[in-house]
């Protein structure tokens, strides 16, 4: 899947840049899943690069107390965790193709690191949500502002475990796609009830993400 000069750097960069161990989850199913071979081929040779990253495979429907367990219901799906599987909210539903090969790779070197680059204003921010939140983030593979947004989620989710942050690839799921009204991505949706548009800048993609606490808080 991936050419030989694209896996000579990337094999050049985990080596500089990975520093703990990182675990990738994967969970497949054999029918009614048209990406998920290629998807465990992406993981596959990825892994090849690095001694300090493993893949675990599991089938959605034989290991189904594995997938009730990372709350997966969908395929293909990945996350992103350490050694200890302390890091639940990096997830991918979906092949990660396209301009979104690229968050993988970055995400990888962010859990291995620990360090999202958040500015300390956004990183203190973010310690005060105590609630759940779900932030889903509609993506298709050409677009190029998508990694944007997803990597914005995902260091929201690396800071804060109460954020599951969930890459959608909306060609592979168009009925999750039309119940949110995806016309344009990155679409966002967090906790069912606040949504926009387009790729923000930390802060403002925050202000999103607080707005629906507050809903959430208004509705109980």
């Amino acid at each position: 899947m991936l050419r030989e000069e694209d896996k000579k750097l990337i094999k050049k960069l985990f080596d500089e840049k990975l520093k703990n161990n990182v675990k990738i989850i994967f969970f497949t199913q054999n029918l009614n899943c048209d990406y998920c071979y290629d998807t465990e081929r992406i993981l596959n040779e990825i892994s090849e690069l690095s001694d300090k990253i493993k893949v675990e495979k599991y089938n959605f429907i034989t290991d189904s107390q594995k997938a009730e367990k990372w709350n997966v219901d969908k395929t293909p799906a990945i996350i992103i965790t350490d050694e200890e599987e302390n890091i639940k909210g990096i997830r991918y539903f979906g092949i990660p193709a396209g301009y979104e090969f690229s968050s993988l790779i970055e995400d990888i070197i962010m859990v291995s690191s620990n360090e999202s680059g958040l500015s300390e204003r956004v990183i203190n921010k973010l310690s005060k949500i105590q609630n759940k939140t779900h932030i889903m983030i509609f993506v298709t593979p050409t677009c190029p502002y998508c990694p944007r947004a997803v990597r914005t989620a995902h260091k929201f989710a690396l800071e804060n475990p109460n954020i599951i942050s969930d890459m959608i690839e909306a060609i592979e799921f168009p009925d999750l796609a039309d119940r949110y009204f995806v016309q344009a991505v990155p679409k966002i949706v967090i906790n069912d009830n606040v949504s926009f548009e387009g790729a923000l800048p930390d802060e403002m993609f925050l202000e999103y993400v607080l707005k629906a606490q507050e809903d959430n808080y208004a509705s109980s």
